[in-house]
Parts: structure tokens; sequence; C-alpha cells
């Protein structure tokens, strides 16, 4: 594997996550242009990964399927590396995301980003609807290494996969009488808990830990990747990433209203009545309750949220502390327009480069 340098001036790598907001009063084909959008400025300001995260029957996204966009902004884009973070593995079976990232990795070789998670990405009642079965993620390592097998072709003799191939990949190759790949998506573990940590290590993989979830763990999560790493043929040392919720702005105060939304749609999600993002005016009006109002202050304040010289202060921070690798900004409040302009102070404040924009997307 072939991890990015520092970007810019930052003592870290920078990447950018997108859920593909739809904020309310915006329709599907906005939200998803949005993302696009902001996939093209993340790849000419010189962020080192765009992913998307898989989300079911939330009003506020409108990605549901991360391969299906990148292939899409494979064509949008020249440089960044394109994935997930992520696939939801228990909502899918091993063999289909195989074929797909193998078909993302033919289309754009060297490029590919495959991050593995097992929560639902989204209510009981759509995952049960999804995976048709309340034990799937008892199974989720076992998953992750059948998937890994289907990447490589590498099952032992014996295996009942021994014979079933996912196409495009080295299989193919072989029959076709070509040379193999020379590359291969890259394959993440992702997760906010101690138990992804331990078998991202066990694996001998690169390890995403989410901090926008909750109030996970992060030096736990870290302290267990790092003492249970075990070295692998894609990989000689622990790698790790961190996603944190970013809101970014000239002005620090219509930044906060933008973290606010997010932490707005928190909010309705614990109250069961869906994942909504809702106008800054509306959420500032909303008239909460004493536990709703530190619900809201507790989300809001989580976000990395300011000017950009700020929000560095608290990445920067972060990454003394942890001593990550990889820093990866989520963005996602109602106005994708502030998500863009956030990336690009960000990419300012650290200096990196302005590059060309394809051809593709010089020509729109």
């Amino acid at each position: 594997m072939k991890f990015g340098r520092p970007s810019g001036r930052a003592p870290f790598t920078l990447s950018v996550l997108s859920a593909g907001g739809t904020g309310v009063g915006i329709i599907a084909k906005e939200g998803l242009a949005g993302t696009i959008s902001l996939a093209r400025t993340a790849d000419q300001r010189g962020y080192h990964r765009f992913w998307m995260s898989e989300h079911h029957a939330m009003g506020a996204t409108s990605v549901s399927s991360p391969p299906l966009m990148a292939a899409r902004l494979i064509a949008e884009t020249t440089r960044i590396r394109l994935g997930a973070g992520g696939v939801m593995l228990p909502n899918h079976s091993p063999l289909l995301i195989a074929e797909q990232f193998g078909m993302l990795e033919a289309l754009a070789p060297g490029r590919i980003d495959l991050g593995l998670g097992r929560a639902p990405g989204t209510d009981g009642a759509t995952a049960a609807a999804l995976r048709r079965g309340a034990d799937a993620n008892d199974g989720f390592p076992q998953q992750v290494l059948e998937l890994l097998g289907f990447l490589g072709d590498e099952f032992p003799p014996g295996h009942p996969y021994r014979d079933v191939h996912a196409v495009p990949g080295p299989w193919q190759a072989k029959e076709n009488r070509v040379p193999a790949p020379s590359t291969a998506p890259e394959v993440w573990v992702l997760g906010s808990s101690p138990y992804s940590a331990q078998l991202a290590g066990q694996l001998g993989r690169p390890y995403a830990f989410a901090l926008q979830f909750g109030d996970a763990d992060i030096d736990t999560a870290l302290r267990v990747y790092r003492e249970s790493f075990q070295p692998s043929d894609v990989l000689t040392k622990p790698h790790t990433l961190v996603s944190v919720p970013a809101a970014i702005g000239d002005d620090p105060a219509e930044a906060k209203r933008q973290a606010a939304t997010s932490a707005m749609a928190m909010l309705r999600m614990f109250k069961n009545e869906g994942y909504l993002l809702l106008p800054p005016d509306e959420v500032e009006a909303y008239q909460a309750t004493i536990q709703e109002r530190q619900i809201l202050d507790a989300y809001t304040n989580r976000s990395f949220h300011g000017t950009a010289a700020t929000v560095a202060d608290r990445l920067e921070a972060l990454h003394e502390r942890t001593g990550v690798d990889e820093v990866m900004l989520v963005v996602g409040g109602h106005s994708p327009t502030l998500d863009q302009r956030g990336i690009t102070l960000i990419a300012d404040h650290y200096a990196l480069p302005h590059l060309e924009a394809p051809l593709a997307a010089a020509a729109q």
C-alpha cells in the first residue's frame, strides 16, 4: 500500500468524507450534484482521498451505494483516491463487493479504497429489510476474510469458495493470458470501538476511526490497534486515520450554524423522527427541552467548526495527542456550498496545491 504524504504544511495527510448531504428543500439530484462538485474541489486542491459513507432510509443523504457513486466520480476526477468509508459489509455478499470494487479498480487502477464497517447504516427495521437476520454482525470477521479471499483469489485448498472467482480480478487475468493487475483496492477496517481496532490489527490492515459518532474512545481504540497489529503482506506497521465532523467557514458564527444542522439531525434520529438536515434558521428557532439542548450543544461542540485557523488548531491538537497518520474531514451540513468553501479554506490554510481540473469536468 502507498499512503499519502503530509498534505501541504499539515503534519498529517488530509482527506474528505461526504454522505451525499441532501438537506430539507433540496432534491436528490442537487444533493448528488453537490457531492460531485465537492469531489472535484477535493481533487483539484490536493486532498488524498474522497470517501462516501453508506446510509439507507435517511432523508438527509442520497448515497445509498458508495461504489455506484465512486464509478461516477472516476470520470470527474484524475488524482484523488476514491472509495467507501464505508461499505457496511453485513448488508452485502462479500463476493458482490469484491466484484464491484474489482470493476472500480479496473476503471481507475491505484485509486480505489474499500473501507469496511459492520454497522447497518440505518434504523432497525431497515436493517432487517437489508440483512434478513438479527445476527448479521456476528459474522463480520468471517465476511472480511471471505472478501479478502475473493479480491486476491486466494482461498486455501478445500475451502468451499476455492473455485469461485471475483471478476474482474487475478483469476480473470490468468484465464485471459494477460498480466495480473499490478494494483488492488486498498482495504481498510472502519469503526469506533476496540472491537474493530483489534480486528484491523490482527489482519494487518489500516484502521480508520470514526470520531463523529458519539463519545467514541479514540485513545483506547488506537492503543488496541497498535498493540494487536500483525504485519501483513500489505502493511508492515500500523497506519491510522481519524474522521472528524467539520464545518469551516469565513464567518465562525455561520460555521457553527452549519454544525448545528447536523446536531439537530442526530437529535431527530435519537427521537425516531428521521435523520433530516433542517435549514439553520429552523434549527435556531427550535424550542428544545433542557435534555435536548444538552444533546444539541454536545454534538455541535463535538464538530470541528469555525474558521480554518480555529479548526486547524483543533486538528493539530488531536494529531499531537493520538499520532494519527491521516485526518478526514466529514462534511455534510445543510449547505453544500459551505462544505465546499470549507475544504477550500483548509486547503489554503495548509498551502495545498492548486491542480488542474480534469478535462471532463472543465468542459462542463
